[in-house]
């Protein structure tokens, strides 16, 4: 749906009375044009301590073609550069800030303790102000459950409290997000780099991530504009809305892809799949004997590589007028099947070791919300299959991982009343609705053979909102 605010507020008249009055203007977003790359400016590095991601950090730099710029308190980043191939420079002189960059990246994970902590006080003071719109932030530390001394511990959670509060700060459509790297994971980075600091990663933000071991076999793709190419996908669903977003951007990578939903959306299913290149499957996942047919279905193709459940449904009534029918129904479509479906495929192995499982959740299921306790079990109960089912899946290859979608302009939003409408529009960072594509570009990037090691990560694609924040 269209937002008649956002293209107000950056009109020539519009934006004066918006600044006038005081009220908040978003700021269109940049999101990713197929070839593009993936950081158009110059990347601003910092770091602190020991800094052992600078090797990874400047392979994947070059990776990319990217232009770098070192921080005056992190000198040794130009060696280290130049080593790689890398032309790069010091930022600033005399203590003035350099030029303007679309992107920072700190390298917190040689921080040991939180008296240490004025390493980030002094490079986001110094660069905070010098990031273009619509830029990128990425501070990348150690799991705090994983550090073996508790002071280290205690400085590498303190980098949460950072990165959200940094997100609320820099507005101008900038994102900011927080990586936590297991050490020897150093290596797995690139896949979610190149996800965070383009245009793909528009509407995430104040997220952490967790990498860890690669998880079956890490394959770099050949053309990362094709990362998906000789995959098959299924994306239930995508007859319309978020699932066809996923469908296209599935395809868009290069997949082959097989759309799934009921019976009754059959004519929009035909034409997303005729649309894409792909087969469609009219089914009620809900159905007992569904989980078979698509056991059958995907052996029929000589396995699935990737399997998106977005199909869900919702009943919204309060819990004391809500019949027992709409509980189980929610439930049963939300949750229970996507269990069923996901242990016979990989029971039957009819998805493929090394394969990608991605769910969708809900803010409402992180948050909780008002008229919708069916609804927020259900999602909230997928965050709790992707983790619990996350170590056993990955004994075969496979990972699994959820997004979090806040407010998504779609046909459902569109038919809320107005007013909170608008609310849920507003009450983020962003001060705006995400697209269905910015959830489709998440799932993309879980879906891609390069990570590996990415599982059991739920990420919210909200422009962080202040519901649950």
């Amino acid at each position: 749906m269209k937002d008649g605010y956002l293209d107000f507020a950056n009109s020539p008249m519009g934006a004066k009375l918006i600044n006038a009055l005081g009220l908040p203007k978003p700021l269109p977003l940049e999101r990713y044009k197929e070839g593009q790359p993936v950081v158009q400016g110059t990347v601003l590095i910092g770091g602190a301590g020991e800094t052992p991601m600078l090797e990874s950090l400047a392979s994947f730099f070059k990776s990319i073609s990217a232009q770098t710029m070192a921080h005056a308190k992190l000198p040794q980043w130009v060696a280290v550069a130049n080593k790689a191939g890398l032309t790069t420079g010091r930022w600033g002189t005399d203590g003035k800030p350099g030029e303007k960059v679309k992107a920072l990246v700190f390298d917190a994970t040689g921080l040991d303790d939180s008296t240490q902590s004025d390493a980030l006080y002094w490079f986001f003071h110094d660069a905070a102000r010098s990031v273009l719109p619509c830029g990128r932030v990425v501070v990348i530390g150690r799991p705090p459950e994983l550090c073996k001394n508790p002071r280290k511990a205690a400085v590498q959670r303190s980098l949460e409290g950072l990165t959200r509060s940094l997100g609320k700060e820099l507005k101008k459509g900038i994102n900011v997000q927080l990586v936590y790297v297991a050490e020897g994971a150093e290596g797995n980075v690139e896949s979610t780099l190149r996800f965070l600091l383009s245009p793909k990663s528009a509407y995430v933000s104040a997220q952490v991530i967790h990498i860890g071991a690669i998880v079956g076999t890490q394959a770099i793709p050949a053309d990362w504009n094709k990362p998906l190419a000789g995959k098959k996908a299924l994306v239930t669903g995508a007859s319309r809305g978020i699932g066809a977003a996923i469908a296209e951007i599935m395809a868009r990578d290069g997949a082959e892809v097989i759309c799934l939903d009921v019976p009754q959306a059959q004519a929009g299913l035909d034409e997303v799949a005729k649309k894409l290149g792909g087969t469609a499957i009219a089914l009620d996942i809900g159905a007992p004997d569904a989980p078979q047919k698509l056991v059958e279905a995907a052996k029929a193709q000589g396995g699935w590589d990737i399997v998106v459940h977005n199909a869900g449904i919702t009943r919204d009534k309060t819990i004391a007028n809500m019949k027992e029918h709409l509980w189980q129904l929610v439930v049963n479509v939300n949750l229970s099947t996507q269990e069923r479906i996901n242990d016979a495929l990989v029971e039957s192995g009819a998805i493929k070791n090394g394969g990608r499982i991605v769910c969708v959740s809900s803010i409402s299921g992180l948050a909780g919300n008002m008229g919708q306790t069916n609804y927020a079990v259900s999602k909230a109960g997928v965050v709790g299959m992707v983790q619990g089912t996350a170590p056993i899946f990955a004994e075969r290859g496979i990972t699994i991982n959820a997004v979090a979608p806040g407010f998504i302009e779609t046909q459902m939003t569109a038919a809320i009343p107005f007013a909170i409408r608008e609310a849920g529009r507003r009450m983020n960072s962003m001060s705006q609705g995400g697209q269905p594509e910015d959830v489709a570009e998440a799932i993309a990037w879980y879906a891609s053979p390069a990570s590996s090691g990415v599982t059991s990560n739920v990420i919210r694609v909200c422009g962080q909102s202040l519901i649950g924040a």
